[in-house]
């Protein structure tokens, strides 16, 4: 019972959290989270130096904010704590403050390492004192902006810039005024280091967690929302609405759980940056939400409109309703994935560019999955037979039983399954036997040598009578004649058309036709000839011998 609970869970948790996974493995092992509006943190981000631009030197102030921020990033607060100018009073406390400087700077500052100078010197053209670098302004809880100032330090391991003592002697204040205080406060510091695209690793496990909670509220709430549109559309004289919400319920199910994954956010307390990724998250899947919707409607649509009158009673109108659902849901597929891949924030033109270079790929690599959907379209538009129809193709014959986007199957008499792909059965010479308004009867009846040119003639005109007389015979073609003579008969044609479209009827008929003609012969005074052969054999005549 516990299993069945939970499979539905899974059906939306596995997709969401592959989702999740395929965009987060680019950023493990890319180094350091960012800043809002921070390129990269760590080594694989630097930017290469130009001709304009002078490399970074070692002891600059954007080589300390970077190393800065990578210790911390890694947990390594004591470590960081070296580019922090510290009273003589705060020394003990060096860790604590950068963390907490660290949180500060998540939170507060857009800041953009590339506008941080790359000399050692500093930026000499900021009318600050030399020495001096600012990184910008951080608002602390009352709104109120104070600057965060760098200046240039030297310990015995060399030259560095650290954050000047008025910016440290703020980071209480900035830190007290910051949402997730209380968190951070009650975490551990592993779990407050950063994580891939920005989040921490608390947020990181906190995520499956608050997937799943958001998937059992949208479970309740499309349960909820499904018994309500259920007794609406009940209500009503047609039946595709309650076909559309028994197709449509899971998106249901799917929709709240997004709308409550959305409620539940700022519960984690991400990070700008982290915040966007996850929102893109919910973005996508709302997009895909959408034509996931879209699709499973196509089925209903399209039913509709098989059952409607015009449709229902036309073969050639359901076949290519049924080629043209197909299509249409493939296309919805297209569209979907690159309708997602725009709300990640991946450019869409690019997108597409890469799906036009993908069709001339696809044009020699797919040549033949091509050649069998337009064969599809091929036998649906022709319509030279349909599902259920009796068909001989080439050398086989049998029964057709499914035609797809790819290929069709036919069942044989000895009940063996042949599948055939459509673009090559849209070029093999088909015959339907469903498409005859009539089935000939032909038979060849031979009579003994003995019959004589009377009886001939009453066995000729007893078969054209019980022909023409029978209401199934087509009454214009009826033949009943003498052929020829035989190696060991007289034969006489027998040629009618029985008026059935069923090969079962047709059997029947036969069967009533044959013994009709046996009573013709009987009647006659003559009988059915069989095959006789003479053997003459040669040699001395054995009376010669005596």
């Amino acid at each position: 019972m516990a299993i069945r609970a939970v499979r539905p869970l899974l059906t939306f948790a596995l997709p969401t959290f592959a989702l999740a996974a395929a965009l987060a493995v680019p950023a493990i092992g890319a180094g350091q989270p960012k800043l809002p509006g921070l390129p990269g943190t760590g080594a694989a981000a630097s930017p290469s130096p130009s001709a304009t631009e002078p490399a970074e030197a070692p002891d600059s102030p954007r080589a300390s904010v970077r190393s800065f921020l990578a210790l911390t990033g890694k947990g390594r607060y004591a470590e960081a704590a070296r580019y922090l100018v510290l009273d003589a009073s705060d020394r003990d406390r060096g860790p604590e403050l950068a963390s907490h400087l660290r949180a500060v700077l998540d939170r507060r500052l857009d800041l953009d390492l590339d506008a941080v100078s790359p000399l050692p010197e500093g930026n000499r053209d900021d009318a600050l004192p030399p020495g001096t670098e600012s990184l910008g302004a951080v608002a602390d809880a009352r709104g109120a902006k104070s600057p965060v100032y760098l200046v240039r330090e030297r310990d015995e391991a060399g030259a560095f810039w650290g954050f000047s003592r008025g910016t440290v002697a703020r980071v209480d204040a900035w830190y007290d005024g910051l949402e997730d205080r209380w968190i951070r406060d009650s975490l551990p510091q592993p779990l407050l280091r950063h994580g891939p695209r920005g989040l921490l690793v608390w947020q990181w496990l906190a995520l499956p967690v608050l997937t799943l909670v958001a998937l059992v509220i949208g479970r309740l709430l499309g349960a909820i929302t499904g018994s309500i549109l259920g007794r609406l559309v009940r209500r009503t004289p047609t039946q595709w609405d309650d076909r559309l919400l028994e197709r449509t319920a899971p998106v249901l199910t799917f929709f709240w759980a997004i709308v409550a994954a959305a409620a539940l956010l700022p519960r984690l307390a991400l990070l700008p940056e982290a915040q966007g990724f996850v929102r893109s998250l919910l973005g996508g899947a709302s997009t895909l939400t959408v034509f996931w919707a879209l699709w499973r409607s196509v089925d209903v649509v399209f039913q509709m409109l098989v059952e409607s009158p015009p449709v229902a009673d036309n073969p050639s109108a359901r076949s290519l309703l049924s080629v043209s659902g197909h299509l249409v849901k493939a296309l919805l597929a297209v569209g979907g994935v690159v309708a997602t891949i725009a709300a990640f924030g991946y450019p869409v033109a690019t997108v597409l560019a890469g799906l036009g270079i993908g069709g001339i790929a696809v044009a020699f690599g797919a040549q033949k999955t091509l050649e069998n959907l337009f064969g599809s379209v091929a036998l649906a538009i022709d319509q030279p037979f349909r599902v259920g129809d009796v068909v001989k193709v080439e050398d086989f014959t049998g029964t057709v039983e499914r035609i797809g986007m790819r290929s069709t199957q036919i069942r044989t008499p000895d009940r063996t399954l042949i599948t055939i792909p459509n673009g090559r059965l849209s070029e093999m010479r088909l015959e339907t036997f469903a498409a005859r308004d009539r089935i000939r009867f032909a038979a060849t009846v031979g009579l003994v040598s003995e019959t004589t040119e009377e009886q001939m003639r009453q066995v000729v005109d007893g078969i054209e009578r019980m022909l023409r007389a029978h209401p199934k015979v087509w009454p214009e073609t009826v033949v009943a004649k003498f052929l020829g003579l035989g190696a060991s008969s007289l034969d006489v044609e027998v040629l009618c058309w029985f008026q059935t479209e069923s090969f079962d009827e047709f059997r029947e008929l036969r069967q009533e036709a044959l013994l009709g003609i046996l009573r013709a012969v009987r009647g006659a005074g003559t009988d059915l000839a069989f095959s006789t052969h003479t053997v003459k054999v040669l040699g001395p005549d054995p009376r010669d011998a005596s």
